[in-house]
C-alpha cells in the first residue's frame, strides 16, 4: 500500500510568493538544494531536479499559491508509479504556512522521503531565507556524499 506524507511549516517572515520561486525557478532552486534543476513553470511541463534524481510533470500551478505535480525518484521500481506532490502555501500577515502532502509514495521509500524533504529543502530554504548563504553551502557540500533524497 503506498504512504502518504504531510508536512506542514511555518515560514517566518517570508512571503509565500518567495516561497513559490525558491521551489519553481530553477536558478533558486538550484542555489537553495544545492543541486541543479529545470523546472517549467508551465502546467503540463516538466522538471528535473536534484541532478536528475526526480522528475515529473506539473499538472496545476497557481502562482504564489499552489504546486501540484507527478513526481518520480530514479531509484524507484518500473512498477511503482509515479506518485503525486503538492505545496499549498498560505499567507498568514508576514509569515506563510507551508503545507505539502506527497502522496502515493513506494512504503520503502517514504520515511527516507520524508526526511529527505527537510533535509533537502525546508531547512536549506530557512537558512537561504535568513540570509546565511556560506551555512548553506557548507552544509550541502556534506550532504553530497549522499544520495539527494528530496
Amino acid at each position: 500500500m503506498p504512504s502518504q506524507i504531510r508536512q506542514k511549516l511555518v515560514f517566518r517572515n517570508t512571503s509565500a510568493k518567495e516561497l513559490y520561486e525558491l521551489y519553481m525557478n530553477s536558478k533558486k532552486h538550484s542555489v537553495t538544494t544545492g543541486a541543479t534543476a529545470k523546472i517549467s513553470a508551465k502546467i503540463g511541463g516538466r522538471f528535473v531536479v536534484h541532478e536528475g534524481y526526480a522528475t515529473g510533470e506539473n499538472l496545476l500551478l497557481v502562482k504564489d499559491k499552489l504546486i501540484l505535480q507527478t513526481w518520480r525518484a530514479s531509484d524507484w521500481t518500473k512498477k511503482d508509479p509515479d506518485s503525486t506532490f503538492m505545496i499549498y502555501l498560505e499567507q498568514k500577515g508576514k509569515d506563510t504556512s507551508l503545507h505539502m502532502v506527497h502522496a502515493h509514495v513506494p512504503d520503502e521509500q517514504a520515511q527516507s522521503l520524508r526526511q529527505g524533504w527537510h533535509d533537502f529543502y525546508w531547512k536549506p530554504w530557512k537558512t537561504y531565507l535568513k540570509g546565511e548563504k556560506k551555512k548553506l553551502t557548507r552544509s550541502i557540500s556534506k550532504k553530497r556524499d549522499k544520495v539527494p533524497t528530496p
